[in-house]
């Protein structure tokens, strides 16, 4: 009513004027002089008006002086107790206009309208204050929250001066006031005033930052235009970085809800470089924050001053979920965001809390987040750093996501890249660290399955993550010693090596010393009695191998627990006796059976070689196995009576000078023999068990085998070896004896080189070259013996696995051709293809060159073939990596001492190439086994667990890291030997003519084979080193520039500091230099597969230019073998294949280059004899024809999909005509290849012509036509010319579809329905084009005749005239065909 309005309208004016400088009119100030107003001691004012009479009753105290009014009862009671005396009062509605008059009296006072103003306080009263809120309202809000006071008398203002009288006052109010006024601003002002608000708060918030939150508030409630939106937002994105960390929620909030989808992304990444979380988190809280999360008190830090930055960062990402969670174009917006980072060093924690928080709350995209993540890894942009960083300085938000968390790190374990596997590996690593009690549960119960029900890569994944934390976390791990517990009861389906680990786990925790488990150690003693009481062999082996890795527990001098190094005390008697006792039982229990034998050794062994088994129990190893290894294999050197054996008995193979000098020799024949017999001792522990004794002699004696060293040069017991053409005349069983007996020959050398390679001493060293020697010419005559033994199965020489399933044994006499699929590649096929690595390294000679090998080796019988040993690996005992040392050997003196200590002659002891190649291509199994991830190899159906590891077990107890490690101490004497290849073969090409071709007086090829194939496995073994996908992790780099100098230093000697891209730059150079000495096609691929691994670790410089290069090179070579032919076959074919599409994919103008060869290197082909060659490509041969016309006919293909359709609005005339020319060219090509069926007429070609010339005419209806559609008015010659050519060239497929129908080829029938439906819609779109451009007079169709591939006429399909049709290509119906005029 009237009488509220001019009340309100007094009341207003006293509200929005200056609170400070408040000027009291005179008229108010006489009228209020005229009140008696009383002021008590305690501050009260008893005013006797309406308006005091109504406060007081509705539980208001007026307080005069600096006192702040009093309440007694809560906010809302008060206003409505008011409401209600007001509308029931007698004198209703005037009483409402006395009650404003009172109130206007009390605020004249100066004093008493601040009261007002300020918010009031609970009364003192102890029962009042209760009832009351802490924090109250003042007296002036609560009065407008009443209804019928509520009139908005604001409104009467001059709304010109409102704005700046408002703004006034927030200039000249105290904080909290301000902060009240402007969370009212969007409820006092009109919309039409909004836009001028906003800008004076934009201005206000970079002056006064405390008032961050309630100027976010105000301009979240107001309605903007979006050009003023974007304006504020950009005033208060430059803030971001400044902003304090409480109010930093507010700010992203604002910022967020501010976004629309147009500037969606650009806003968000704006938004993602200024967020630097990291700055607002320092390590005293980080310490704390963590203690909080373990429960763990920390008194030194007050934990308000603690908590507050974490909470807030938790409350940030809190507004960033919700936002992703119910905003698309947000969730998108920062999807995008992210992937547009590229680099590493831009990347954020942030980022990755954002990608783990979107993964959490969106189910829809988990599986677009895991492949984002995964492509982030592999390309080197997420980061382990980063990993480490989210957890350590955002603990609690992390926490949020461990469900999350948890998801990812399975889905990376289960996955077949090793990066992706390491980083989810380090998901759960750093999980289990960072979080409570319940994470670990749940992290440990997550390892356990994986190990009991996942594949064996993502078993050894758990396993070894498992053995981090235990060695790590000792503590942490042993309450969860049950879960683990269980693993044992899926033992049947891990590999040995796997058991081991698990074993090693177990005992780990049994025996720690601050925890140790007696329950853990009874369950451990009762599954290994278990195991070793069974008569399987399978069970048995888990028995030995579990007692043995709980021995090296049990006895382990030093320990690792809790991160620390640990020294263990003494044993004790009772500990002696208990370790002993244990191994007593594995002895008794493999009993006669000496496959179990054996394994016990080898077990006992790799614990000795450790280096960490206490000295009692090695004393009490050593002191039986010197006596028990003399009495059971080593014998009197004496004459034997042969006449118990097959073959009369020889003593072969003594290093001693002088045979008088030589006294003891192993006694392998009467051995092997005996076995047969059954006798006791076996020959299948001689390896084994000489192992054992060697590793603990050297550990005895510091490394010195002085008291063994006679073994390394006594004689064997074996047999007369020059067996010739006598194996014919052999029996099955004496054939079979030999093998078995050469196997045990050559496996006593292997563990012989194994012991001595690590001796410094020069004489050593030249005898183990010598046994080394011994090696290649037994291998030379075992594999004469096995082509002559069909059925024949090895014994065996590794005992951890099961019989090795698969071998391919050799069943008939005759040639057996193992070929080489290394070199198969598809065009797509990336150089450092796994699959294709792992078969690089299957046949030691390319298939050609090794049956010209056996062709031209001397003495070699017709009807006998050698048998490649490289598929009975696994019955070979395994080579140490250390004896890879040898390749340090350049030029060794061996001394031969007189009596007199004098030196008596002195002889000159060089590796030669036999042996080179041996230990070359040992060391590329080992780097093929163990570099390259197991998911990438093809491995036979339904092959078992852990057969894959065959001969490899003491390498699979090395990590890759430590392997590579090792190979890289190898890379020097490498380079020393690959020159040496270089060099061999340069001199070769410069004293012989003809390409190379050594078929002459003088010239072993023999050692041409040898030291090609030495060239090829060298480049081999450099491919899989750097083609490691460890290296693109960071902790690894180092590892890769250690590798890369030792290059680097072969072509700059001297200089020490280099960055990556330059030591990248210089190996590729320095490799580069060995493309001229390359002699086969097979080195030149392993060559330019390893520059590409090189050139593509860079991320500057990619050599594209120069891999072109040196692959055109390639193939314009004339590769020839030895004997002077041509090389060819399927393995040639494979290369040519593979090295042609490196050079198509590599050159600089794929278009050009296809008419190169289809211009000039065609032709001279054409005009060459029947087995003649293009004289400008060589390699071009009638033979390799369908291979060129293949990958020509998919690169171009693949080359015009790159050519972007131009149009009028996106084009320049220019870019147009550059496109057309591109076209113009891409047809002549097309034409060129589609014509030369007519010479070429072989299946595969046409078949290759019909798929690819469906796919191209797609391609041009696709991309071209639209081009042709805009550049017809302005370039028409050239469209009309570019169309005649191609019309040409589908009248020659449709030649083809009819060649197909008529020889009722049904593999090329297939391919007739897609081209043809393609060909008309071709004439379609010609006649659009043309219509488009009012051209159709230049368009009539014509009939296609049917003709052969020569153009000959057939038969007519339609004699009359066509008419217009909307058929297919059903039988009788005509193919048109466009004429253009």
């Amino acid at each position: 009513n009237n009488n509220n309005h001019r009340a309100y309208k007094r009341l207003a004016a006293y509200v929005s004027s200056d609170t400070i400088g408040l000027q009291i009119p005179k008229s108010k100030k006489s009228r209020a002089s005229g009140k008696k107003i009383s002021v008590p001691q305690d501050g009260v004012i008893e005013l006797s008006s309406v308006f005091g009479q109504l406060l007081k009753s509705a539980g208001i105290i007026l307080k005069a002086g600096e006192r702040q009014n009093e309440i007694a009862v809560d906010g809302a009671i008060f206003q409505k107790k008011l409401h209600q005396a007001l509308r029931k009062h007698p004198s209703y509605p005037q009483v409402v206009e006395e009650f404003i008059t009172g109130l206007e009296s009390h605020i004249e006072n100066r004093d008493q309208f601040r009261n007002c103003l300020l918010p009031c306080v609970p009364v003192q009263n102890q029962e009042a204050s209760n009832a009351v809120h802490s924090y109250c309202e003042s007296l002036i809000k609560l009065l407008l929250g009443i209804e019928i006071l509520q009139v908005n008398a604001l409104y009467w203002l001059v709304k010109s001066e409102l704005l700046s009288t408002i703004m006034q006052m927030i200039c000249v109010s105290p904080l909290s006031i301000q902060h009240d006024i402007i969370t009212s601003l969007p409820e006092i002002l009109e919309d039409a005033q909004h836009s001028e608000v906003a800008r004076e708060l934009s201005s206000l918030l970079k002056e006064k930052t405390e008032l961050t939150v309630p100027i976010l508030d105000a301009l979240s409630s107001l309605n903007l235009d979006l050009g003023l939106l974007s304006e504020v937002r950009q005033s208060i994105m430059v803030t971001v970085a400044a902003v304090q960390v409480e109010d930093l929620p507010v700010v992203v909030k604002f910022i967020l809800r501010s976004i629309k989808e147009t500037n969606a992304v650009e806003v968000i990444s704006d938004l993602r470089k200024k967020l630097d979380l990291d700055s607002f988190v320092s390590l005293p809280q980080i310490q704390a924050s963590q203690s909080k999360l373990r429960n763990q008190p920390q008194a030194s830090l007050p934990a308000s001053q603690v908590n507050v930055n974490q909470d807030c960062i938790k409350l940030l990402f809190e507004v960033i979920k919700s936002a992703i969670k119910f905003q698309k174009t947000i969730l998108e917006g920062w999807i995008k965001a992210i992937e547009n980072v590229y680099s590493a060093s831009d990347h954020k924690v942030l980022d990755l809390i954002v990608l783990f928080l979107i993964y959490a709350t969106n189910s829809k995209i988990k599986k677009q987040i895991e492949r984002m993540l995964r492509n982030k890894i592999r390309s080197g942009c997420l980061r382990e750093q980063l990993l480490r960083s989210a957890f350590r300085y955002h603990p609690l938000v992390m926490r949020d996501l461990f469900p999350a968390i948890l998801s990812l790190a399975e889905v990376f374990v289960h996955s077949a890249d090793s990066c992706i596997v390491s980083f989810g590996s380090y998901m759960y690593k750093q999980a289990f660290t960072a979080f409570d009690v319940y994470c670990q549960q749940e992290i440990v119960g997550a390892l356990v399955t994986h190990a009991c029900g996942g594949n064996s890569e993502e078993v050894d994944v758990a396993l070894d993550m498992l053995t981090d934390l235990v060695s790590l976390h000792t503590s942490s791990v042993v309450p969860y010693g049950v879960f683990l517990k269980s693993i044992l009861d899926y033992m049947d389906n891990l590999s040995p090596q796997q058991i081991r680990k698990l074993f090693h786990i177990l005992s780990v925790l049994a025996f720690s010393q601050g925890h140790r488990s007696s329950h853990i150690q009874d369950d451990i003693h009762m599954v290994i009695r278990k195991q070793l009481s069974s008569t399987i062999p399978k069970y048995r082996r888990i028995g030995i191998i579990g007692a043995l890795t709980m021995v090296g527990s049990m006895a382990a001098k030093r320990s690792k627990e809790n991160g620390q190094i640990l020294e263990q005390a003494q044993l004790s008697k009772e500990q002696c006796r208990q370790i002993t006792s244990l191994l007593e039982l594995v002895y008794s229990s493999c009993g006669q059976i000496p496959q179990a034998l054996a394994l016990y050794y080898d077990e006992l062994a790799n614990l000795i070689q450790k280096g960490n088994m206490d000295l009692q129990i090695l004393d009490w190893i050593g002191s039986s196995v010197v006596k028990d290894f003399e009495e059971d294999f080593v014998t009197d050197l004496v004459p034997i009576e042969d006449s118990a054996f097959l073959f009369p008995v020889k003593a072969l193979y003594c290093l001693e000078d002088e045979e008088s000098e030589a006294t003891i020799a192993i006694n392998l024949l009467p051995l092997v023999s005996q076995s047969y017999l059954n006798k006791i001792v076996s020959p299948v522990c001689l390896s084994p068990f000489f192992r054992l004794l060697r590793l603990c002699i050297s550990e005895l004696n510091s490394g010195n085998l002085e008291d063994i060293d006679a073994l390394l040069v006594c004689p064997l017991y074996l047999t007369n070896l020059e067996v010739g053409g006598k194996l014919d005349s052999l029996s099955k069983e004496e054939r079979e004896f030999l093998c078995t007996l050469l196997f045990h020959a050559l496996n006593w050398f292997h563990e012989v080189v194994n012991a001595f390679c690590r001796q410094n001493d020069a004489e050593i060293k030249g005898r183990v070259l010598a046994r080394l020697q011994n090696i290649t010419e037994l291998q030379s005559l075992l594999e004469k013996v096995l082509a002559a033994s069909p059925g024949y199965t090895p014994p065996l020489a590794n005992f951890d696995s099961e019989t090795v399933e698969g071998m391919p044994i050799n069943n008939t006499v005759g040639t057996t051709k193992k070929k080489n699929k290394a070199l198969k590649s598809d065009s797509k096929t990336s150089s450092t293809d796994n699959s294709q690595m792992e078969e690089d390294t299957e046949s030691n000679l390319p298939e050609s060159e090794a049956s010209q090998l056996e062709k031209d080796s001397p003495g070699k019988e017709s009807r006998t073939s050698l048998i490649p040993l490289q598929s009975y690996s696994a019955y070979f005992r395994e080579l140490d990596l250390e004896v890879f040392n040898i390749l340090h050997c350049g030029l060794l003196t061996k001394s031969i001492l007189d009596t007199e200590m004098h030196t008596k002659t002195r002889e000159i002891v060089q590796i030669g190439p036999a042996e080179l190649l041996f230990l070359l291509e040992d060391l590329c199994r080992k780097l093929e086994h163990v570099l390259i991830p197991a998911p990438a190899k093809r491995a036979p159906f339904l092959k078992g667990k852990g057969k894959r590891n065959a001969g490899f077990s003491h390498l699979c107890q090395r990590t890759s890291q430590e392997v590579i490690e090792r190979v890289v101490e190898f890379l020097k004497p490498l380079c020393n030997h690959m020159e040496n290849m270089h060099n061999f073969f340069q001199v070769r090409k410069q004293i012989i003519p003809n390409h190379g071709v050594v078929d002459g007086p003088g010239v072993n090829i023999q050692e041409h084979q040898f030291m090609s194939s030495c060239y090829q496995h060298l480049l081999q073994i450099f491919r899989l080193l750097f083609a490691w996908s460890g290296f693109s992790q960071h902790e690894n780099h180092s590892l890769l520039k250690s590798g890369l100098h030792v290059l680097t230093d072969r072509l700059k000697p001297g200089e020490k500091e280099f960055s990556l891209e330059d030591l990248l730059s210089h190996s590729f150079q320095y490799l580069l230099n060995f493309q001229h000495s390359v002699p086969n096609i097979y080195c030149a691929l392993s060559l330019t597969q390893l520059l590409l691994v090189i050139a593509e670790k860079s991320v500057i410089n990619l050599k594209h230019k120069e891999i072109g290069s040196i692959t055109k090179y390639f193939l314009c070579q004339s590769w020839m073998q030895p004997n002077g032919t041509r090389q060819k076959g399927t393995q040639f074919n494979d290369a040519l294949h593979t090295l042609f599409c490196i050079y198509m994919e590599h050159t600089d103008n794929v278009l050009k280059a296809i008419e190169d060869i289809s211009s000039i290197g065609i032709p001279e082909l054409i005009n060459s004899s029947k087995d003649g060659y293009s004289s400008t490509y060589p390699t071009l041969t009638r033979q390799t024809f369908p291979i060129f016309f293949r990958v020509m006919m998919t690169q171009l293909e693949s080359s015009i999909k790159s050519i972007s359709p131009g149009t009028a609005s996106s084009d320049t005339r220019e870019v147009q005509l550059e496109k057309l020319l591109q076209w113009n060219m891409a047809v002549r090509d097309f034409h060129i290849l589609v014509n030369l069926v007519k010479v070429f007429d072989s299946r595969p070609v046409l078949s290759v012509c019909l798929k690819y010339g469906r796919l191209f005419v797609e391609t041009f209806l696709k991309h071209g036509m639209p081009l042709l559609d805009y550049s017809f008015k302005k370039h028409r010659e050239d469209v009309q010319s570019l169309l005649k050519t191609f019309q040409l060239s589908t009248r020659q497929l449709h030649h083809m579809c009819g060649h197909s129908k008529i020889h009722q080829d049904t593999g090329l029938t297939s391919h007739v329905p897609f081209l043809k439906k393609s060909l008309e819609l071709f004439v379609y779109r010609v006649k659009a084009m043309l219509a488009l451009n009012h051209c159709q007079e230049a368009f009539w169709v014509g009939v296609l005749k049917n003709r052969d591939l020569q153009g000959i006429q057939k038969n007519v399909i339609l004699s009359e005239g066509v008419k217009e049709h909307k058929g297919s290509h059903g039988k009788g119906q005509p193919f048109r065909y466009p004429i253009f005029i």
